[in-house]
């Protein structure tokens, strides 16, 4: 058996990345990546999580250091110690490509096999055979410099929150199962059969607690876990960026949050975020974008023109009106030229599978052509177009339906527009705060209202009233911070007072005994005062990711979970043994075939 050589006698003192300074004798540790041998001389390029550097070989110099290079490969655990001379041909790629280092000792300390992939920083192989090999993938630069953006970012996070008085305190991972909005993750208990920890989606209830417990701010990199579908900005498990603040209102805690929001950006990207970051309400942003999560980068905003199209004779806005919904339209800047007529039936149908019965046009190329030009009189046509102030080149686009659909249609389209025309600037940061979002949103399948943030979220004071009455009028103290129509956070200010809570749990149709059964420890903790505060949680896996420019937040992660919530590389989640499942008092049920 050939034994790897030994460490003895080196002590690495640079890493590859960093070496600079020419006459240095410097000792440096990393993956061989690649090599190139010129008969008489050989050059290594060693790599590292800082970057590379090059190491020279030459034949007369050091005979047996020279063979021992030349039976290196790819992916080799090296060390080696030379001086450090300037490069004959130089590399202006690389910030150190003007050295190299003239090796004197190389040990081999660790050899690899032939890699099922190419670790190189442009890579065509397919994603499940990268996440099957993880630890070969984060060799790669591009990913290792996202995980370090996001340690930069989490220092940046701690650093910025302790300067302003937090406490970071760490919250249970086993808790209680509450409803929270998405399944829980259970752990079944040994000692406690039959009963079930859960794991936390969000620290919420513990977060609140340590506020009546008088710890006025706290803040924590918390880890929390969400058994739902998953998609490109969704795993499993996540960390958020969470904090909580006492004696504080709603604007003092989103001031805060654009500190760090202001700090963050400039030193991990050198990108200024001008404050304070601007706020429109939740009706505001459905109703000009479509969306609670908008893209401002770009215009194409939607505009009601009911009242515009009311007396024009065509059904399709007739009906719609008439069942108390509305018209409304984009006006896709410079569209013409871009959507040929087939295009817009893409987007037709596009409309249709989001739940539109159909999707209007007048295409301004020339003479204007529209789609319902049939039931049009003499400057109905030119009222349209002076409504969304479109001119020769626009392509407006119309839907008609219940105000929901149409919004929701509109909202998609315009950012498939904004796509298509290349009209959205990559190098900006829009954010935008979403406030007075709806306290309930109703579940149409079970025909309720039901809350729409966790129940201890605080209504405005205009809304109380409206508890019991008028649910879709009530309004919370609750906000978003959106990025580029990404959500980046949500908070609010959180109920103290005992009665109103109750009057809330009432309002979401629940019973003293499952009030108790639930929430009771929380409940009794605010008989005995609580200060105001409220809070809120920032994902930093979301944030790392748009920070980033990544696609998803896999390339952010480092061991990540694919759509079906598995782990390719370790094959987890896998079945356990019958007697790990007896000492819990579980049994595995087969499912039935269908």
């Amino acid at each position: 058996m050939i034994m790897a050589d030994n460490m003895k006698g080196l002590k690495r003192t640079h890493y590859c990345g960093d070496v600079s300074e020419i006459g240095q004798e410097v000792v440096v540790g990393g993956f061989v990546d690649r090599i190139r041998n010129k008969g008489g001389v050989i050059f290594i390029v060693l790599r590292d999580r800082t970057g590379v550097v090059q190491l020279a070989f030459n034949d007369n110099s050091a005979p047996e250091i020279f063979e021992k290079a030349a039976s290196c490969k790819s992916e080799y655990v090296i060390m080696a110690k030379g001086k450090v001379i300037e490069r004959e041909s130089k590399n202006d790629k690389l910030k150190n490509g003007h050295i190299e280092i003239f090796v004197n000792d190389l040990r081999i300390l660790s050899k690899a096999q032939t890699t099922p992939f190419e670790i190189t920083n442009e890579t065509k192989v397919n994603e499940e055979l990268r996440l099957k090999y993880r630890y070969l993938d984060l060799r790669r630069a591009p990913l290792q410099q996202n995980i370090i953006t996001r340690h930069k970012i989490a220092k940046i996070a701690r650093e910025y929150f302790y300067e302003n008085g937090f406490l970071e305190i760490e919250t249970p991972m086993m808790m209680k199962s509450t409803p929270e909005g998405a399944r829980d993750y259970l752990i079944p208990s040994r000692v406690h059969q039959g009963k079930f920890y859960a794991l936390p989606q969000s620290p919420q209830i513990y977060k609140q607690l340590l506020m009546i417990a008088g710890y006025d701010r706290y803040i924590q990199l918390a880890r929390c876990f969400r058994d739902e579908d998953l998609r490109a900005d969704r795993q499993p498990e996540f960390t958020q960026i969470d904090l909580e603040m006492s004696f504080v209102d709603a604007e003092d805690i989103q001031e805060c949050v654009e500190g760090f929001i202001q700090r963050v950006f400039k030193e991990v990207m050198g990108v200024d975020v001008s404050l304070p970051i601007p706020r429109i309400t939740f009706a505001d942003s459905m109703n000009r974008f479509g969306s609670d999560k908008p893209d401002t980068r770009f215009g194409f905003e939607i505009q009601d023109i009911t009242d515009t199209v009311r007396n024009i004779d065509f059904a399709v806005f007739k009906n719609a009106i008439e069942n108390g919904g509305s018209v409304r339209a984009i006006n896709v800047k410079n569209g013409a030229g871009t959507y040929t007529r087939k295009e817009i039936d893409k987007l037709v149908e596009h409309a249709k599978g989001i739940g539109a019965k159909s999707l209007a046009y007048i295409r301004w190329a020339g003479e204007p052509n529209c789609s319902f030009k049939k039931f049009l009189k003499d400057g109905d046509l030119e009222k349209i177009c002076s409504a969304v102030d479109a001119q020769e080149g626009d392509l407006i686009l119309i839907c008609a339906d219940k105000t929901k659909i149409v919004l929701s249609t509109l909202g998609a389209i315009r950012l498939i527009c904004g796509k298509r025309l290349d009209v959205i600037d990559e190098n900006k940061y829009n954010f935008l705060w979403i406030t007075e979002m709806p306290f309930f949103e109703y579940d149409e399948e079970n025909n309720t209202w039901v809350a729409a943030h966790h129940p201890f979220t605080m209504p405005m004071e205009e809304c109380i009233e409206y508890l019991d009455t008028d649910p879709a009028n009530v309004r919370a103290k609750a906000w978003d911070l959106v990025l580029n129509g990404t959500e980046l956070s949500s908070g609010s200010m959180r109920i103290t007072d005992f009665e109103l809570q109750q009057k809330m749990f009432e309002a979401l149709g629940m019973t003293d005994e499952e009030i108790q059964a639930k929430f009771g420890f929380l409940v009794d903790a605010y008989r005995y005062a609580a200060p105001p505060h409220g809070g809120m949680g920032i994902g930093l896996d979301r944030l790392a990711m748009i920070m980033c420019k990544a696609d998803s937040l896999r390339d952010v992660t480092a061991f990540p979970k694919v759509q079906n919530a598995s782990e390719l590389m370790s094959e987890c989640p896998s079945t356990v043994d019958k007697s790990s499942l007896d000492v819990l008092g579980i049994s595995v049920m087969e499912k039935e075939s269908e």
